[in-house]
């Protein structure tokens, strides 16, 4: 079976379009909302950095699943997986979403108002380190049960290492973007963004602090779980 599927992927690592079609059409179960989202979203110049809908609704799901509460996003865009994870939430919980283009907040808060979600999550517009950072100062390390990273990759292992302190023990931590295209296993490929995602695969890959998971959906998630 490994050897059929591995015919299905190209050499970016994705698989190929009839085959991401047909997972949509028998998996993908997206709000009218997040619908309309995705798609103004797809009309603006950022909207290639989007994170794909089958990957939306199973950080959506790892949200149900883990009963969380606290999320943090870092890296909010136009909102987009902010909704997903805004309407796995029980009726007391929040999302502090961090990011620093306040034209794709407007998009966010917009959308965020009309499926109701808007009063569970907390936009600032900052730099994602500051506000990390703000939070651990403020005494709320361990307190998070779930953090999302997709933004600037340079930033990756500080945005992980602070995440490592701001989620309980238990607590979810979920990388976007860790096969880069497939530009990871590339050697000839020097750039820093592709060079700070294979450091930080690899640290993560033999960072005992957690229990990890490289899942192969969409452009690469890593899943990271934090142990005692």
């Amino acid at each position: 079976m490994l050897a059929k599927f591995s015919e299905l992927i190209n050499s970016s690592g994705q698989t190929q379009p009839s085959i991401n079609d047909y997972v949509l059409s028998v998996s993908l179960r997206e709000s009218d909302v997040l619908n309309q989202l995705r798609q103004a979203t797809a009309q603006h110049p950022a909207g290639y950095m989007q994170t794909a809908p089958e990957q939306g609704q199973l950080l959506a799901l790892l949200v149900q699943l883990m009963q969380a509460k606290k999320i943090i996003e870092v890296g909010t865009l136009t909102g987009y997986t902010t909704l997903w994870l805004a309407q796995a939430l029980p009726p007391d919980g929040s999302i502090i979403a961090c990011d620093v283009n306040e034209d794709c907040g407007a998009i966010a808060r917009h959308h965020w108002q009309a499926a109701g979600v808007a009063d569970q999550i907390d936009l600032r517009i900052a730099p994602a380190v500051d506000t990390l950072d703000n939070l651990l100062a403020t005494g709320q390390a361990g307190t998070f049960d779930f953090i999302y990273i997709d933004a600037d990759k340079n930033n990756y292992d500080a945005y992980y290492e602070k995440a490592l302190q701001l989620v309980r023990v238990g607590g979810l931590i979920a990388i976007d973007n860790t096969l880069w295209l497939g530009q990871v296993i590339d050697s000839k490929i020097q750039d820093d963004d592709t060079v700070a995602i294979r450091e930080l695969n690899q640290k993560i890959h033999e960072d005992q602090r957690v229990k990890m998971s490289l899942v192969a959906i969409a452009d690469g998630l890593t899943l990271a779980l934090k142990q005692a």
